[in-house]
């Protein structure tokens, strides 16, 4: 198989795992950046508070969001172009839990994604004073990037599995979590697949 993925990036506007405010997705396909792209989101209801940690990290503010997408207006658009795809990010935890309470929160059904978390890969990949995604992304050769930038975060997320992969020798994502004893991540299928998967792997 490829060196195959989506790199993701969300922003929130709170606490809540379920205040996306901004996504970053990067598709990589054969070791290669093929394409990018990233929009803001209006965070779902309950959860659309900006509080004002978050708006000092990544500088968005409410207003940034008035006009922009839902949750559920953008979330097939998000699904199509993630596709069947693994999911890499750093600390990927973080960014599914982000995608599975955000889809809770408005009834959508959440795609069963697989993942890889880069920061773990960054870890058993370089030797490194810190993690962040900064520095791992330097050792990657990816550096000055604007950092909380959910699409400039996504593209660093990503260079840092090209990287690593090539370092290892690994062909696909698999390999490599092989090679690094690490595992991608394999959530039990719900029992109904939301329409947005069945038409992204189609």
């Amino acid at each position: 198989m490829p060196l195959d993925f989506t790199a993701i990036d969300f922003e929130t506007a709170n606490s809540s795992p379920a205040s996306a405010c901004s996504v970053g997705l990067v598709r990589v396909r054969g070791g290669e950046v093929v394409a990018m792209t990233g929009w803001l989101i209006q965070p779902p209801p309950g959860h659309d508070e900006f509080q004002e940690w978050n708006v000092r990290i990544h500088g968005i503010q409410p207003e940034d969001v008035s006009t922009a997408a839902t949750w559920v207006e953008q979330f097939d658009r998000l699904c199509a172009f993630a596709g069947a795809d693994v999911l890499v990010a750093h600390n990927a935890g973080f960014d599914l839990n982000v995608l599975r309470r955000a889809s809770e929160a408005t009834g959508q059904i959440c795609p069963p994604y697989r993942s890889l978390c880069s920061l773990q890969v960054a870890r058993k990949t370089y030797e490194l004073d810190s993690y962040r995604l900064p520095s791992a992304a330097a050792a990657a050769g990816f550096a000055e990037f604007s950092h909380h930038d959910a699409l400039a975060d996504a593209r660093a997320c990503a260079q840092i599995v090209i990287d690593a992969a090539s370092r290892a020798g690994a062909a696909d994502v698999f390999a490599l979590a092989d090679a690094l004893s690490l595992r991608v991540t394999a959530p039990v299928a719900p029992a109904a697949v939301a329409p947005a998967l069945e038409r992204a792997v189609a």
